[in-house]
């Protein structure tokens, strides 16, 4: 008998915590604000969320090597003509002012570059991530091929140099 009043009572604590869950969150007091910080569950949710969403969808394999230096290269100019430098950087560019209101954070790519691997990366460019500003790609009908090369360049980029950044991205 007293198993089952103690049942009773974590179920009646878990619809009362679900109730009071949907009052704070469909209730608007949860602020969606940029300059908001969010909970630390729910910040550890959503990061835990998309990792795992990425990591279970990205199954695409390059179609060639990722070190060929062309690959490279034609990824640096592709990251710069398509903007990623304006929320990421680049070695010698800094981040455009704005990303810096971008919430959360867009990752430091020299950082990321190591902890992801190529197909966690195209299929990031391609598809791009809900609520974190990360455009997808694909949407606007960038050819997987070129996606690939981004993904070359992304991968080189903790040994990149300024001046190699300059030179490959440089207007013929």
């Amino acid at each position: 008998m007293k198993t089952l009043k103690t049942l009773a009572l974590i179920g009646l604590l878990a619809i009362l915590a679900a109730i009071a869950g949907a009052v704070y969150f469909f209730g608007g007091f949860y602020s969606v604000a940029g300059t908001a910080e969010e909970p630390a569950v729910v910040k550890w949710a959503l990061a835990y969320v998309r990792q795992a969403s990425v990591v279970r969808h990205a199954k695409d394999r390059p179609p060639a090597s990722l070190d060929d230096q062309a690959s490279v290269q034609a990824g640096a100019r592709a990251f710069s003509e398509r903007g990623c430098a304006n929320c990421h950087g680049a070695p010698g560019v800094n981040w455009a002012k704005f990303s810096e209101g971008l919430h959360p954070y867009p990752p430091d790519l020299k950082e990321v570059a190591n902890e992801r691997t190529p197909q966690q990366l195209f299929w990031v460019i391609k598809n791009g991530i809900n609520m974190t500003g990360m455009p997808s790609f694909g949407a606007i009908e960038v050819p997987d091929q070129e996606i690939w090369t981004i993904v070359a360049f992304v991968k080189k980029l903790p040994s990149v140099s300024d001046a190699d950044f300059k030179a490959w991205t440089a207007k013929p």
